[in-house]
């Protein structure tokens, strides 16, 4: 099926991983941009190193936070083993965003002016499987009576646009702030990091895609955490990180 799709070799592999997937606990981690790494097919997308190893390509630090909240709480974990510049699987087909020509000061050559069946491609090789994996996944969970909560993992740059950002963790909702206003009220009785609702980004940024198809859709509590990535970036800092996250997610359950 993957050499089918023109876009994964079998030396690729497939484009989502699941650690966990018997997890006990209730909540359910997804990292969709937690790895730089591109399908061979596509070399370089005309990109240098310096900026193929940049946030534009990925989530620094996110996926390891991520893999130490699933180990703290046994939690389900489901990431993208592929670099958003390919598709970011946080974006619907329709979206700009999903296969972007630039991303901050960057231009990516190899996303110039797809064709609509290039774009069908990618849309069929990277964003469906993933997605209908964690559908799968969600169902699973339902038929067995196990609870779930949703929490995406990412990361964002300190200067972004040159302009340098304040905030250290964001905790993002869209319509349904059940889970976020839970955490925020938590974060507020231990201020350990600057902690702003919907910062750096928010719904009108377009960034609530997973959280609205598997969230809201299903009526799952559900939040988009947003860590600095300066603050995760060796092994130590992101384990700490992930201590404070997980105490955070489980006072938003025990509420």
């Amino acid at each position: 099926m993957l050499a089918q799709q023109g876009i994964l070799t079998e030396a690729d592999g497939d484009c989502v991983a699941v650690e966990r997937p018997h997890g006990k606990g209730s909540f359910f981690i997804i990292c969709e941009h937690a790895s730089r790494r591109l399908p061979e097919l596509f070399g370089d997308l005309g990109l240098t190193s310096e900026a193929l190893s940049s946030h534009i390509a990925w989530d620094p630090g996110a996926l390891s936070v991520a893999r130490h909240i699933s180990a703290n709480l046994d939690s389900t974990l489901v990431y993208q083993r592929f670099s958003r510049l390919i598709y970011d699987c946080n974006r619907p087909p329709e979206s700009p965003a999903a296969m972007p020509e630039t991303s901050e000061i960057y231009a990516i050559p190899g996303n110039r002016d797809l064709k609509d069946t290039e774009r069908r491609e990618r849309t069929e090789a990277l964003y469906l499987p993933f997605h209908d994996r964690i559908r799968a996944l969600l169902a699973d969970r339902s038929a067995r009576g196990q609870a779930t909560m949703i929490v995406t993992i990412h990361s964002f740059t300190p200067v972004y646009l040159g302009k340098s950002r304040a905030v250290e963790l964001g905790i993002l909702h869209d319509e349904d702030s059940r889970m976020a206003d839970r955490m925020l009220s938590a974060a507020a009785k231990a201020p350990v990091y600057r902690t702003e609702r919907n910062e750096p980004y928010g719904p009108k940024d377009g960034v609530t895609h997973t959280l609205k198809l598997h969230g809201i859709a299903n009526g799952l509590h559900n939040v988009m955490i947003e860590v600095r990535n300066d603050l995760i970036v060796d092994e130590v800092s992101q384990r700490v990180m992930a201590d404070y996250l997980s105490g955070l997610i489980q006072q938003s359950l025990d509420a």
